[in-house]
């Protein structure tokens, strides 16, 4: 597989991985737009979660069962380690490429309303299998990064024209 081709995206492999690991979390972005039942496509899964130390513990084993490695130019190189809590902690956003597709772990993601109010929020689906962000959160962080498919995402979800 090409290297700039993501590998196949397995969702439900990597919520259920999170889900046995005890991961707190929710997801944001193009799968997070499919739950609000705008269809569009995605090929990677952006969540946030909480920056506990436990949490981090759990998501960094999580993702070590994924082999999870960080994704982009020289990425490889970096002194970065996705498996390392005190890492995940730290606040940074995280493009990672695993085992069952692409991951963006993004607490620094623009826009976004502390993990605990947006997590308070958040709509369970795929009967509770996980939660995706709410609608008011999910068009706060599209529109804060302001992409034409973010803008194409929010036209879509509020029913009115592309916002130029």
């Amino acid at each position: 597989m090409a290297a700039d081709l993501p590998p196949p995206l397995d969702v439900d492999r990597i919520v259920e991985t999170f889900r046995r690991h005890e991961v707190d979390f929710v997801v944001i972005g193009g799968i997070a737009v499919l739950a609000h039942g705008h269809p569009r496509t995605t090929f990677d899964l952006d969540f946030v979660a909480d920056l506990s130390a436990d949490n981090m513990a759990r998501l960094a084993a999580a993702f070590d069962e994924l082999d999870a490695v960080v994704r982009g130019i020289d990425g490889d190189l970096l002194d970065v380690d996705p498996t390392d809590p005190r890492q995940l902690g730290s606040g940074a956003n995280w493009t990672l490429t695993t085992a069952a597709g692409w991951v963006d772990f993004m607490p620094a993601a623009e826009g976004a309303r502390e993990y605990a109010e947006i997590a308070a929020d958040a709509v369970p689906v795929r009967d509770g299998a996980f939660r995706v962000v709410g609608l008011d959160d999910l068009i706060r962080l599209k529109r804060a990064s302001g992409r034409d498919v973010d803008l194409d995402d929010i036209a879509a979800l509020t029913h009115q024209e592309h916002p130029d």
